[in-house]
């Protein structure tokens, strides 16, 4: 199974918010490489890039400036990277790294490019290829989104069977704050939707449920999960009870 994960900066973050958390890091990276020794190739889309700047930059939240967020981002994507490299590698993985505009997804030519560029990677079977936006050159998920809506593209880019957002609730939550197991019509949970979000989160659950709807619509099984309780990845890729499970209409899968 192709499975894109996105892992938003609520759960990259450190609790203070003013670096990464390696703890955090180490544990999602042995998930991943769990998910890759049973077959399963997976593609990360990693927001991240402005935590780790900051505190390079002796920024202690994040800026509300746009061109210092960018800042931040250009220094902080090599760390971030660094830091996966570090935390796959004792499972025997390398990384690779994309960043990309909306731009070049809907352009034919490099959208065509960045599929044969993921597949050449994921043939390798070592190899997870993190994505992130080009956040020094574009600034839409700098503003709002924090790659939920870019790990949707990717999925439908690559044809994923699954789209698995990691975030730092448990799932989607109903109007007396329990989790819904199972949704079968995206359209009728919009209204459950709060935007709330940490402090190094640019979006809340608005957003991701936008990309629920895009992944959806294209065939793409989606589903969201607390990305800091040990041993989700797993139990949804199983199809456990664990997060919110959003099925394709008229499939029931």
């Amino acid at each position: 199974m192709r499975i894109v994960l996105k892992f938003g900066s609520g759960i990259l973050a450190s609790l203070k918010g003013n670096t990464l958390d390696r703890r955090q890091f180490e544990r999602l990276c042995k998930d991943v490489a769990g998910l890759v020794r049973q077959g399963h190739e997976c593609i990360l889309v990693s927001s991240g890039a402005v935590a780790a700047g900051l505190a390079s930059l002796g920024i202690g939240v994040r800026p509300e400036d746009l061109a210092l967020r960018q800042a931040c981002a250009a220094v902080g994507q090599s760390k971030l990277m660094a830091l996966y490299a570090e935390c796959f590698a004792p499972h025997g993985l390398q990384v690779a790294q994309l960043l990309l505009t909306h731009g070049d997804i809907d352009s034919r030519t490099r959208s065509e490019n960045v599929r044969s560029t993921l597949s050449c990677l994921l043939e390798r079977r070592n190899v997870v290829p993190i994505i992130n936006e080009n956040d020094s050159v574009a600034t839409e998920e700098l503003k709002f989104g924090d790659n939920d809506r870019l790990s949707a593209e990717v999925a439908v880019l690559a044809e994923a069977d699954m789209l698995l957002l990691m975030t730092s609730v448990e799932g989607l939550l109903d109007k007396k704050g329990k989790r819904l197991s199972v949704v079968a019509n995206v359209d009728e949970v919009m209204g459950l939707a709060r935007d709330d979000k940490g402090r190094l989160s640019v979006g809340g659950m608005v957003s991701k449920l936008q990309a629920v709807k895009l992944a959806v619509d294209a065939g793409v099984v989606t589903a969201i999960a607390g990305g800091r309780k040990a041993g989700q990845i797993g139990a949804v890729v199983a199809g456990k009870d664990a997060g919110t499970r959003f099925l394709l209409a008229g499939r029931g899968i």
